[in-house]
């Protein structure tokens, strides 16, 4: 991958992110300025990391909405505009629906659909889909007929006791996964070498991969020191405040080639 020709799309976090939605987690509250900050030292992470950041401006009115990720998947060929099952978020579409229609051919999950980009690990050719909550078997067949003529092979792969299938797996690189054997099942991935979050550490699976760089949280230490042992050096980015509202890393971007 270039980095030279890496997007990254993300949106300031909304005002209103004390009203996000929630599934997993009891509320607790956010401190709105502080997640702020912190997004602008993600988006300063997704730079270094060789991305040009388009960062879209907040929407008052849709508390979730700095989760870019969920509302699209982003491949070489197409995007697909997603139909999140939180009913709260499905206005989140039309915005990046606009600033991914210069880069790519959309398409668009239909009703009764609904599918959270969340719940989408691309591999090569092979898209795993997670079937969670939020994201049904309806979405996974009209994926199939979207991605299918241009070679993609779709799985689909059971979640449990998390929100999301990158909650429990996430890339590190191109043959190597981070997951969470508690949350999906380590068979759905024959061929991957596969790197097992700390057991105490339940939500240490997720990573984002940018280029060849490793961004990750400094809130799971454990996990991290078996990255390093590896030979996998992160850079850290603190996402605290957004954790309360069920957000990752992957879940604050659109990462893909212009």
């Amino acid at each position: 991958m270039d980095s030279k020709h890496l997007i990254a799309i993300t949106r300031h976090v909304s005002p209103a992110i004390n009203r996000c939605e929630l599934t997993m987690l009891q509320r607790q509250p956010i401190d709105v300025e502080r997640a702020a900050s912190q997004h602008l030292a993600y988006e300063a992470a997704l730079r270094l990391a060789g991305a040009q950041v388009h960062s879209l401006p907040a929407e008052p009115d849709l508390p979730d909405s700095v989760f870019v990720e969920d509302v699209a998947i982003v491949l070489d060929e197409c995007a697909l505009i997603t139909r999140p099952g939180a009913v709260s978020r499905q206005p989140e579409t039309e915005s990046v629906a606009r600033a991914l229609s210069p880069y790519r051919e959309l398409f668009t999950i239909q009703a009764p659909g609904t599918l959270d980009g969340g719940d989408v690990l691309v591999v090569g050719k092979t898209v795993y889909v997670g079937l969670s909550t939020r994201t049904d078997r309806q979405a996974l067949d009209q994926m199939q007929a979207h991605l299918g003529p241009f070679g993609y092979r779709l799985q689909a792969v059971p979640v449990h006791g998390c929100l999301h299938l990158k909650s429990a797996v996430t890339l590190l690189a191109a043959d190597r996964l981070l997951v969470n054997p508690q949350w999906v099942d380590r068979e759905n991935f024959p061929g991957m070498s596969l790197i097992e979050v700390d057991p105490a550490e339940n939500y240490a699976a997720n990573a984002l991969l940018v280029g060849e760089t490793v961004i990750y949280q400094p809130a799971f230490p454990r996990t991290l020191a078996r990255l390093e042992a590896v030979g996998i050096a992160p850079r850290l980015v603190d996402q605290s405040e957004l954790a309360k509202a069920e957000g990752a890393l992957t879940c604050c971007s659109l990462v893909f080639i212009g």
